[in-house]
């Protein structure tokens, strides 16, 4: 504790707030930092448009949040008073009241042979040309978690990728559990034993030959990723959210700027209010193609609409998404007695949904029809719990609390909701949004 306040960056006024509360001062980690552009204008608008027929393209595969439990233990009570479940003795009552072989819908993370038995499934399947890994390796045993349980998720698991993903090139992130205590990452300036050194050469380690050479050790892992042999850059957008910039070919014209995907852990909206508030200028949407992100434990995407002009769509050349789909283990058909686990698709989103493509526009007019049409909303409501949603049903509240969460990537602008006319206070809905993040 006094280490950490020795190197604290904060001002006195903030430490008292941080520590005694709002009466003594003002502290809030989510507060607002700015970052000065170029003053270039945006390109003219030029709408996205479907590839021409037989035009290239490709599978990427997106894994993230496998949370390996090394103490989870089949047979165990899955409605323990503990904050992570599927772990210990046995559970009471009859045998089929404990957890499951595969996994359980509690609070239980994954033992290992089910994240096992997913790559293997996955190298049976059709071939993949890129993989993003958005991180949270370890499971949710935060308060007795170690450096040793920590590199041992991080290289247990990495090992179990290149041994069944082999040689599907994979782009990591950083997530906020893989570090202990959880989200500690202190800042650069900090150096020696207290440093996140040993978890980013451990990285740096394990992830060898992913990450190209200017990216190992410490500040590539932190900073920017240049991959030459594409001619082109990763750019980094924020540390330690995990976030980094993954380079795609460059097939536009030249007079257009590279296309890059963005991959990271924590989403935008959760956490990262200046970040959202930059994407919102809309400066980036000739060269951010896509974004990709984990931490919510949910499916589910989010909206940016540039601050000028809301119903302008953005301007994409390559390396767009023509469609995405969500596989699922069942886990109560896998727990059977005498079952296999299967894995399955769950959905397919232009068929589900009936979108002509998943540009931008389609998912701004998709959460419109979601407002209107309450049938459609539940279905989403189920792959939003990828096929397993709670008991008590999302009615008027949620309903409202979750669509605005879609629309406002700036999470804290209630104009973005406005058009989405909920019955209930934006302050009211914005209170019900909070309550399910994961900062």
């Amino acid at each position: 504790m006094v280490s950490a306040w020795v190197r604290s960056v904060l001002r006195p006024a903030e430490i008292c707030g941080l520590l005694v509360g709002a009466r003594c001062g003002h502290w809030d980690i989510l507060s607002d930092w700015n970052v000065t552009l170029p003053g270039t204008p945006k390109p003219p608008l030029v709408p996205p448009a479907p590839p021409p027929p037989g035009a290239p393209s490709a599978r990427l595969l997106f894994l993230t949040d496998l949370h390996w439990d090394q103490a989870y233990a089949p047979g165990s009570d899955p409605a323990c008073k503990d904050p992570l479940c599927c772990r210990g003795g046995r559970a009471q009552g009859p045998p089929h009241a404990g957890a499951g072989y595969w996994g359980e819908y509690s609070k239980c993370d994954l033992p290992l042979h089910t994240i096992r038995n997913l790559l293997q499934h996955l190298a049976r399947g059709p071939p993949f040309q890129l993989a993003y890994w958005t991180g949270d390796l370890p499971a949710h045993d935060v308060w007795q978690q170690s450096r040793a349980d920590q590199l041992r998720a991080l290289r247990t698991l990495s090992t179990l990728l290149r041994k069944y993903l082999a040689p599907l090139p994979v782009y990591p992130a950083v997530g906020n559990h893989e570090a202990t205590p959880v989200n500690g990452f202190p800042p650069p300036y900090v150096h020696g034993n207290q440093s996140s050194a040993w978890l980013y050469g451990a990285m740096a380690e394990a992830w060898e030959g992913w990450l190209p050479p200017e990216a190992v050790g410490e500040p590539g892992v932190r900073g920017g990723v240049p991959v030459p042999r594409r001619h082109c850059w990763a750019v980094p957008v924020c540390s330690p959210g995990g976030w980094v910039g993954v380079p795609v070919c460059r097939s536009c014209s030249r007079s257009l700027p590279p296309q890059v995907h963005i991959i990271g852990h924590i989403p935008p909206a959760h956490c990262a209010r200046p970040l959202d508030a930059h994407l919102h200028r809309g400066r980036f949407e000739g060269t951010i193609a896509a974004q990709f992100f984990g931490h919510t434990h949910v499916d589910e995407f989010e909206m940016f609409y540039d601050e000028e002009t809301p119903r302008r769509c953005g301007r994409l050349c390559s390396h767009m998404v023509l469609d995405h789909e969500t596989f699922i283990l069942n886990l109560t058909e896998a727990n059977a007695p005498g079952a296999e686990p299967r894995w399955q698709r769950l959905y397919r989103a232009r068929q589900a949904y009936g979108l002509p493509s998943v540009f931008p526009a389609d998912w701004d007019g998709l959460l419109r029809r979601f407002q209107a049409d309450e049938r459609l909303f539940q279905q989403f409501w189920f792959f939003f719990h990828k096929g397993h949603p709670p008991r008590e049903p999302c009615r008027e509240a949620c309903k409202a609390a979750l669509l605005c969460a879609l629309r406002s990537g700036r999470s804290a602008d209630p104009s973005l909701c406005r058009t989405l006319r909920p019955r209930l206070p934006f302050a009211h809905v914005q209170a019900l949004w909070r309550q399910r993040r994961l900062c």
